[in-house]
């Protein structure tokens, strides 16, 4: 008798049927996935509608935020928003890096692994914490020492001399800005050190064999064979700040103004919701809260797709070169 005739027929079937079950239920989770993305940015087009509906672009591209007389504009939190991501990247990048590439390529043994254990802890500390040391640690020494220094030496540079004008209030833009660094400043790394620690190395040795040196291998060899996670690291980062609620909320100053200077006070999406949903009295103070929301929903989506797209395109030149 042979193997195929020897198969009992009701165990194919079971097979099939489980099979199909499998399937279905995966497939039924993908939708709720999308399902759920709908939900939520139906829900917010149809809780933002009122205050969409009233002021139109207006609400985009005015500062003002009076509940008092119902008058909201949401340019003053979406630029801090923007302006706190940005900054906080342009400070963590750097250190992210550096901490991933000691990690990988230059630390002994010993001290990888009690290094690499101290910034999954720091990834896992809740953001009110980080909140509360803005507030009572950095702030002060932000007032007492660094913003007084940058005022004294930047303050009169042409150009980028107004970012540091005014009085040291200590928390504001800035002191927001830090506190974000250090939040994304794990989880950037931890991506990073990652994919640094995927790369072949007979590469490395290779350019080793051919006289490179230390530095010429990081940055000629390992850097641009992981730019691809290096970026997504990034991008993972960008959006932990961009929805950053607690922690800016202790140090930012909640000001619905935009000032020129990073040691002002500023307001973002996250913050205004969090401090003011709780007090919004009426359909529209309400409605005008929930469209800060979209916003900070679109922007996010934005940056995730921009992401997703900048990606392919590095993987697609990378196929080509091959």
């Amino acid at each position: 008798m042979s193997t195929v005739a020897a198969i009992d027929p009701r165990h194919v079937a079971g097979q099939r049927l489980r099979e199909r079950v499998f399937r279905g239920a995966t497939f039924l989770a993908a939708l709720l996935v999308l399902a759920l993305l709908g939900g939520v940015a139906l829900s917010l087009v149809v809780g933002s509608w009122p205050a969409l509906a009233r002021f139109r672009l207006g609400f985009l591209t005015r500062e003002i935020w009076n509940p008092v007389t119902d008058q909201y504009g949401a340019l003053a939190p979406v630029y801090g928003t923007l302006v706190t991501s940005l900054l906080a990247l342009a400070l963590a990048i750097p250190v992210s890096l550096g901490i991933a590439i000691f990690l990988t390529e230059l630390a002994p043994r010993w001290l990888k692994r009690p290094v690499g254990m101290a910034i999954e802890l720091l990834a896992a500390v809740p953001s009110i914490i980080y909140g509360i040391w803005g507030l009572f640690v950095l702030a002060p020494i932000l007032q007492r020492h660094v913003q007084p220094w940058l005022i004294e030496w930047l303050g009169p540079l042409p150009f980028i001399g107004r970012l540091f004008q005014g009085p040291p209030y200590g928390i504001g833009v800035l002191t927001a800005s830090f506190v974000l660094a250090v939040m994304v400043i794990p989880f950037i790394s931890a991506v990073m050190r990652d994919v640094f620690e995927t790369v072949p190395e007979v590469l490395k040795e290779s350019a080793y064999g051919l006289g490179a040196t230390t530095w010429e291998v990081i940055w000629q060899v390992v850097v641009p064979y992981a730019r691809t996670g290096v970026i997504g690291g990034i991008m993972l980062g960008l959006g932990r700040a961009l929805g950053e609620t607690m922690a800016v909320t202790f140090v930012i100053g909640n000001a619905h103004r935009i000032g020129s200077s990073l040691l002002a006070p500023g307001t973002t999406i996250s913050a205004s919701i969090a401090s003011e949903f709780e007090e919004a009295v009426g359909d529209l103070y309400t409605s005008a809260l929930v469209a800060l929301g979209a916003l900070l929903f679109l922007i996010t989506f934005s940056v995730i797709a921009a992401a997703r797209w900048m990606l392919r395109r590095l993987e697609r030149r990378a196929l080509s070169s091959v």
